[in-house]
């Protein structure tokens, strides 16, 4: 239900304020000094009206970072393939899901993940706590789960517009929170928990 209401709100929201959107989240985005001294950034291709990334991919691109994108497995895991422009991207139709856009070339494993320093993730809502509510794919929570179990730590940043950072979501013993929001109006980081 709580899903279904942020997805309404983002489908009515106009094609100029998601891109206004997207440059204004690349910018706060790239300030944080996380981003500024990591050289491999695990992301995602925004599809939809989800809040936009490519401006922000390009602009770690430009920047040297090594970018490594998802490209969704039919149990819903993820594989990750480096970053190398717009031109480098595949759209992939996964059955009756939405279409994503994939890395085009080799893809380096699930493990791959685990050289990230910082992973942006994809969302609906964060809470005062730091936790995220998906999408409900599970996909993302098996990357989480996959960096603790590895001991890997990099800093954990979703990407989302500013009604969604809500007061409280829903969390299961499962979900991680994550260290910092980075919304068209800044960022915000959350304590240690």
């Amino acid at each position: 239900m709580l899903r279904r209401e942020f997805l309404g709100v983002r489908n009515r929201l106009t094609t100029d304020v998601v891109r206004e959107s997207s440059d204004a989240l690349a910018e706060h985005a790239l300030e944080l000094p996380e981003l500024a001294r990591a050289r491999t950034v695990a992301a995602y291709v925004s599809v939809g009206s989800e809040p936009g990334t490519l401006t922000l991919l390009d602009a770690l691109l430009t920047r040297g970072v090594r970018v490594l994108l998802p490209a969704l497995l039919p149990d819903n895991d993820l594989n990750w393939g480096a970053y190398a422009g717009e031109g480098s991207l595949a759209r992939v139709q996964h059955g009756g899901k939405m279409a994503l856009f994939e890395p085009a070339g080799e893809l380096l494993g699930p493990d791959a993940v685990l050289a990230a320093d910082v992973v942006l993730l994809p969302g609906l809502a964060v809470d005062a706590r730091g936790m995220r509510l998906g999408r409900g794919g599970g996909s993302y929570d098996r990357v989480l789960a996959r960096l603790e179990h590895a001991g890997a730590r990099p800093a954990l940043v979703v990407l989302l517009y500013d009604t969604e950072v809500v007061e409280r979501v829903p969390a299961e013993a499962h979900d991680r929170p994550v260290q910092a929001v980075v919304t068209p109006s800044g960022a915000r980081r959350f304590a240690a928990s």
